[in-house]
């Protein structure tokens, strides 16, 4: 249960001042439907309002502050702008104009009547003026003006003054909470309390201190959340798994695998081997070899008599991974299954069964193998891969499939920046494939502009006719009104009419068999191009296929571009991806392309997109139940993740975990950035 000293601030917006229901409307749409999401709205920059006597051109462009009076009105035809003409104590003229509603301008500003007003002033032709003034104000009230002001992100419909009264009124809810942080920490960097950093950040233009210690408090809220759940996983037990080597060494590998493969299978064994259930990520770049090293894990699980069960997002890749098992498990004595949404009738009722009754040892399928109706025998181990299109809350439903926790493991070919594993997987171990196997040829990457098209379709005409294949990706499924960019559809017409039917085409809408079908045609090398959406991003193998073209690149980011790029490069031939850009391009955009040509390293490129997009967006979807940083900067991450875990560490090691005096504080702030529902939910991993 949430402490009752956070009511105040957990309550609806609505019960500030002046909210009703037209203008909660703007404020939903910045996510801001409580008082805490206000208070976590923090300014993005100030206004500096300068008080003048008289009006001067020199100021043009500047907000100012002037005491003027209103000498006569003028309407710009019956849809033209409403003009109040006034004058300064010199008699220069300003002109105040209005858009809409002059009998509220008028009723402002009255002839003869001196007035305070305030708000930038621009030349127009020879004439300065303020356009819809930001205040109005009778001289005697002219000290209320704030000289400097906050900016806060706004939608349409809501102005930032009353955004920053609607600030003002939720820093007087701000309860005074007990010290959190370690005191060690908070001398050394000279911090506010919590309640002060808050009315700082809203109040005050230099207010570095008072952001970072907030920064500070979502990371530690975090770090402590993950600390918590591994803690909690050390204590339950599950079952070690032993291998005895009989069903590895009757595997036969084409090549013997990388220090980095030999590495993470050790590590893996080692806590396989222990009664506390392994958390492990296995982080590994596109074509490190993550499949093999999670086939040695899997057969390890059923040496010691256990089942495995390996996870997939998409049908796709369950049975390309289905495939591969099948083939490399060829003479094995292990039962290999797949369940997906396609399996239907005897064939899944079978599948089962043979699950129930433990004659099927390794299960690979999408989220249907942890359906309620599925049930093991004996799950020793799950796998899942690319783990950041599970939400956590199927993760902890896999887990649940086992009457002690099962082992998991969690692989990802998304390089994900150090600073990010600590804050997203802070209570798992991690292993990472940093070296590529034998034979995986650098892509080389070649960014040309969109005018080239004619150019680039000559060039896979040639690649065709040399009995290659290629991808062609494209950003949309079909032409939308807002968009400029080549559908997906129409690419594979435009391609059909020079190519005739080797063109296929793949996308999001199509049905599972459609979509499989078509994928099947393209690995058998029945069709030389496959035009898709990003729906090929993750895990597809065909190595005949060589060359990558992306259409309309600049509107990707630096994670899915790598990714896509990995499609090609798979066998020992010369690889090539095009990337193809449109013409105005942003300098995020010109800056990910220029990495793309110059790197095929995915550890470094993770580090740039964080850099880039910040990291709310680094694992290419925001999934349920993922931890997002509404005040911690992706630089801020970088620079206090560490002493962050270390201060969670301190609490839970040394000052009692949640009973002790500081704990009881820190269950506060776990409620107050609402990592409370991770300490349930993570427990999965």
């Amino acid at each position: 249960m949430r402490p009752d000293i956070l009511n105040p601030i957990f309550a609806e917006v609505e019960v500030l001042k002046g909210i009703g229901p037209a203008l909660a409307k703007p404020l939903k749409r910045l996510g801001l439907e409580r008082v805490v999401d206000i208070l976590f709205h923090l300014p993005v920059n100030w206004i500096d309002r300068k008080r003048v006597e008289i009006v001067d051109q020199a100021d043009a462009g500047r907000v100012v502050t002037v005491e003027v009076t209103p000498v006569d009105y003028r309407q710009g035809g019956p849809r033209g702008p409403f003009r109040v003409h006034a004058t300064d104590k010199a008699g220069n003229y300003l002109s105040l104009v209005y858009f809409n509603n002059p009998g509220w301008a008028k009723k402002q500003l009255k002839i003869g009547e001196p007035r305070v007003v305030s708000g930038r002033m621009d030349l127009y032709g020879q004439e300065l003026q303020i356009v819809h003034p930001d205040y109005v104000l009778p001289p005697d009230e002219a000290a209320t003006l704030p000289e400097s002001e906050p900016v806060y992100p706004l939608s349409e419909g809501l102005t930032n003054n009353r955004m920053g009264h609607l600030a003002a009124q939720a820093l007087s809810r701000v309860p005074e909470l007990a010290e959190w942080v370690e005191p060690s920490v908070l001398e050394r960097r000279g911090w506010p309390s919590w309640s002060e950093a808050l009315s700082m950040a809203h109040r005050m233009r230099q207010a570095g201190q008072a952001r970072e210690r907030l920064a500070y408090d979502e990371i530690f809220a975090n770090q402590l959340a993950l600390m918590l759940v591994r803690a909690s996983s050390r204590k339950r037990k599950g079952v070690p798994l032993r291998g005895d080597r009989r069903l590895r060494d009757m595997l036969k590998l084409p090549y013997a695998p990388t220090g980095a493969q030999a590495r993470a299978i050790a590590e893996i064994e080692g806590d396989l081997q222990q009664e506390m259930p392994m958390l492990r990520l296995l982080q590994g770049d596109v074509g490190s070899g993550k499949t093999l090293v999670a086939l040695k894990a899997l057969l390890i699980a059923v040496e010691a008599g256990a089942q495995g069960a390996l996870l997939a997002p998409t049908e796709i890749l369950a049975r390309q991974h289905f495939d591969t098992l099948s083939r490399q498990l060829a003479g094995l004595p292990v039962n290999v299954a797949i369940l997906t949404g396609r399996e239907k009738g005897k064939a899944r009722e079978a599948t089962l069964m043979g699950l129930a009754d433990g004659s099927i040892d390794i299960l690979v399928g999408t989220h249907a193998i942890f359906q309620q109706h599925v049930t093991y025998k004996r799950l020793g181990l799950a796998v899942v891969d690319e783990q950041h299109r599970f939400g956590v809350a199927q993760r902890m439903m896999l887990a649940e499939k086992a009457v002690r926790p099962p082992h998991l493991l969690v692989m990802t070919a998304t390089p994900i920046p150090r600073t990010l594993t600590l804050t997203h997987y802070g209570e798992m171990d991690v292993s990472r494939l940093d070296e590529m196997p034998p034979g995986r040829q650098p892509i080389e990457t070649r960014v040309l502009s969109a005018e080239r098209l004619p150019e680039v379709v000559e060039a896979l005409g040639r690649h065709i006719a040399a009995g290659k294949q290629a991808y062609w990706v494209c950003p949309l499924v079909e032409e939308s009104e807002a968009s400029d960019q080549a559908a997906a559809e129409d690419r594979a017409q435009t391609l059909r009419l020079r190519f005739g039917d080797r063109i296929g085409l793949v996308h999001g809408r199509m049905k599972g068999p459609e979509k499989d079908a078509v994928m099947e045609r393209f690995q058998r090398g029945e069709l030389s191009v496959l035009v898709a959406t990003t729906v090929i991003e993750v895990g597809v193998d065909v190595p005949n296929a060589t060359l990558m073209i992306v259409e309309g690149a600049d509107r990707f980011g630096l994670a899915q571009l790598h990714q896509l790029r990995g499609r090609v490069g798979r066998g020992d031939q010369r690889s090539v991806c095009l990337l193809l850009r449109g013409n105005s391009l942003s300098e995020t955009a010109r800056a990910r392309l220029a990495l793309m040509r110059e790197t095929n390293d995915g550890f470094r490129i993770a580090e740039e997109d964080l850099r880039l997009r910040g990291a709310g967006e680094i694992l290419g979807t925001r999934q349920s139940g993922e931890a997002q940083f509404r005040l911690a900067s992706p630089e801020q991450i970088a620079e206090l993740a560490q002493t962050a875990m270390d201060d969670a560490r301190l609490l839970v090691d040394r000052d009692g975990g949640l009973e002790g005096p500081r704990g009881k504080a820190a269950r506060t702030l776990l409620y107050l950035f609402e990592r409370d529902a991770a300490v349930g939910l993570l427990r999965s991993g």
